[in-house]
């Protein structure tokens, strides 16, 4: 065993019994490459990434490679969602290096941690004009040893590169500005397979709130009727494609990481708690059948195969399993089918007609002749709806026999406060108030476990925290459930921890343009501290500290909320203007700032006509809905407001300035 050992993190811990002698991230590593006067061979990954398994079954399980590595290298190994802060700066280096990224990331470092090489991806042998590991580690090592000069000349203008965070240049979320995005999310579209660009395609869930909220919109300022047509028809597609393919686990539930192929039928397997949380509460809002279907399995899948003993959840499954017949890890073996399997589950024709309706031929969909399933039509006659649920089920039973994906157990807190928000939206909307009741859990686990001294951290497993102090996007995402969790409780305890937890961010995050770091100002000095408002896979730190803030606004009526989003936003227009993909949440944001946002109080006795109410008012885009028995100032949107002649009544308002109150939903709009 090397020194991950004792690692939380389980990606560490699957390279702990390498031959390589893995450090942590730290000083002493640092330390130890100067005592010896070699390079700092930095290797970044998570434990679901499948090339990262591969990479580490041809090099670092092998003695030879593993030998050179511990006599030329100080090795140390970093899980990427443990420590998002080096990510972010090492994968700025690679980019700059090589004009792209992806994991696992290989960087060669200085002793002050300045990058003088940067790669992802090396196979044990040379392959399709990649030269292999071995070579190119022998290269580093000779580069070090004889041409000093030249590797300090390259890691100081990395270093002078990756400095450079200066003020982000500010403009105005304009209407204009928002509907010139949906124009150029249009031109990017791809009007045959929904999404948008080519292969992979990684579900564009951000954006896709975004063209929600502008084609649901049904104000006076809003978008004009081609904008708002453009914007409801690359929703319903996409929505659509990414749900009936096969990035979608169509007997389980929820959808896997990314599709490799333009048209949703082939998906990288592993499935993360990021990207089914955000699913979650978006296919909830849609408020169509097909969305309310997909984000009811969805929740389930959660709940089945990712919540934790303590109540939070997991952070992702593998990609992998073990292959039944050969017990060698495969991608995607615990998925995909053959029409003979389909037949040997269900039997002759209850296994052709699955195979018609999902997909599944002769020659294959994916690898060896399988097929993942797809589900493009869903049965409209009642009948036919019975037999696929009956079939779902005996498929599933089959499956769950079959070997099953690692799972990555770590609760990451920021993507907890991403499953908060989906479960409540999911909850509330599809009137499930046991998922609810698992937000609760959660957000409970984060306040008991993840905060320390008011400051929260980033990383927990089997009910202890990690070490690591969390970045922007656990502030940012962790509060913008908790507020959801106000909504959906009307709880004031959530309100308190959630504005607290916003304080210390704009106190410690907080640029002097108005903008984000992504560290807190007293975290640990890396090369560079690292800043990015653009969205990825998930919100990053800056945009779901905009949706926070506005959210906190609207319930608390707290104007320095609203003004630092403002401020905030403006130093995103540049992005937003110029890559909508990549801005999603913060257009999300401008359109609901632009609109109010809509802060709608529900007030008086439970039962079916306060329901109506809260069900109408939650459907409005935007809209920060609280319902209580009764006013409260506990929570300011409810302070003062009164059931009217004893019936509940709907205060909707915007800046806290109020229309007369409504006792029946279709008041509302």
């Amino acid at each position: 065993m090397n020194r991950l050992a004792d690692a939380t993190s389980p990606y560490l811990l699957q390279h702990a019994d390498n031959p390589v002698d893995w450090w942590e991230w730290g000083p002493d590593a640092f330390a130890e490459a100067r005592a010896r006067n070699v390079p700092v061979l930095l290797s970044i990954g998570y434990a679901a990434c499948h090339w990262c398994h591969v990479m580490a079954h041809e090099s670092f399980e092998d003695d030879a490679t593993a030998a050179y590595m511990n006599h030329h290298f100080v090795n140390i190994k970093v899980d990427r969602e443990e420590r998002p802060d080096v990510d972010a700066v090492y994968m700025q280096a690679t980019t700059a290096m090589t004009g792209h990224g992806g994991w696992p990331m290989t960087v060669v470092l200085d002793h002050e941690g300045a990058p003088f090489f940067a790669g992802t991806y090396f196979p044990d042998q040379p392959r399709h004009g990649s030269p292999s590991f071995r070579q190119v580690l022998a290269a580093l090592s000779e580069a070090w040893r004889d041409r000093g000069d030249e590797v300090r000349r390259v890691a100081g203008q990395l270093r002078e590169h990756l400095a450079m965070t200066g003020d982000l240049p500010s403009g105005a979320m304009s209407r204009e500005l928002l509907d010139g995005a949906v124009a150029t999310l249009a031109k990017e579209f791809d009007p045959m397979a929904g999404g948008f660009g080519n292969a992979p395609k990684f579900p564009p869930t951000m954006v896709l709130e975004f063209l929600r909220r502008v084609s649901t919109s049904s104000t006076t300022e809003s978008s004009d009727d081609e904008v708002v047509k453009q914007a409801r028809h690359m929703l319903a597609r996409t929505t659509a494609a990414m749900a009936g393919g096969g990035m979608y686990d169509q007997l389980g539930g929820g959808f896997a990481r990314y599709s490799v192929d333009r048209g949703w039928v082939v998906p990288h397997f592993e499935k993360m708690l990021y990207d089914n949380a955000q699913l979650l509460g978006l296919y909830a809002r849609l408020s169509t059948e097909a969305g309310d279907r997909v984000a009811r399995e969805t929740a389930d899948f959660l709940l089945r195969e990712l919540r934790t003993p303590e109540g939070g959840f997991a952070s992702a499954l593998d990609a992998d399993s073990p292959d039944p017949e050969t017990g060698r890890s495969v991608e995607g073996a615990f998925y995909v089918w053959t029409p003979a399997q389909l037949v040997d589950a269900l039997g002759e024709s209850d296994g052709a007609w699955a195979a018609d309706l999902f997909s599944v031929t002769a020659d294959g969909t994916f690898e060896h002749g399988t097929s993942t399933l797809q589900l493009r039509h869903f049965p409209s006659a009642e009948s036919d709806r019975a037999r696929l649920a009956d079939v779902r089920a005996r498929l599933l039973d089959v499956r769950d026999q079959r070997p099953r994906p690692g799972l990555d157990d770590k609760v990451v807190a920021a993507w907890n406060g991403l499953a908060i928000s989906g479960f409540c939206d999911a909850g509330l909307l599809l009137g499930q108030p046991a998922y609810v009741d698992a937000a609760v859990a959660a957000a409970e686990l984060i306040e008991r476990i993840h905060l320390e001294d008011g400051r929260l951290l980033r990383v927990s497993r089997n009910g202890v925290a990690g070490p690591h102090a969390g970045v922007l996007e656990d502030y940012g995402c962790v509060a913008s459930g908790l507020l959801s969790l106000v909504q959906a409780t009307g709880d004031a305890r959530w309100l308190t921890l959630a504005t607290a937890l916003l304080d210390t961010a704009l106190d410690g995050f907080r640029a002097d343009d108005g903008g984000f770091f992504d560290t807190h100002r007293e975290a640990e000095a890396l090369v560079a501290r690292p800043r990015d408002p653009g969205d990825n896979a998930s919100p990053s730190g800056f945009s779901a500290m905009v949706h926070a803030l506005v959210t906190a606004h609207a319930l608390t009526g707290d104007g320095h909320y609203r003004d630092a989003a403002e401020q905030a936003l403006a130093t995103a227009a540049g992005l937003a203007e110029r890559a909508p993909r990549f801005a999603g949440w913060s257009l999300a944001a401008a359109h609901t700032m632009l609109d109010g946002p809509l802060e709608v109080a529900v007030v008086g006795p439970a039962g079916p006509d306060r329901d109506a109410l809260a069900d109408r008012a939650r459907r409005l885009p935007g809209a920060v809905v609280v319902v209580a028995d009764e006013a409260s100032d506990a929570v300011p949107l409810l302070a003062g407001r009164t059931p009217v002649d004893g019936q509940p009544a709907a205060y909707v308002c915007r800046g806290f300035v109020c229309e007369r109150p409504v006792t029946s939903p279709d008041e509302l709009g």
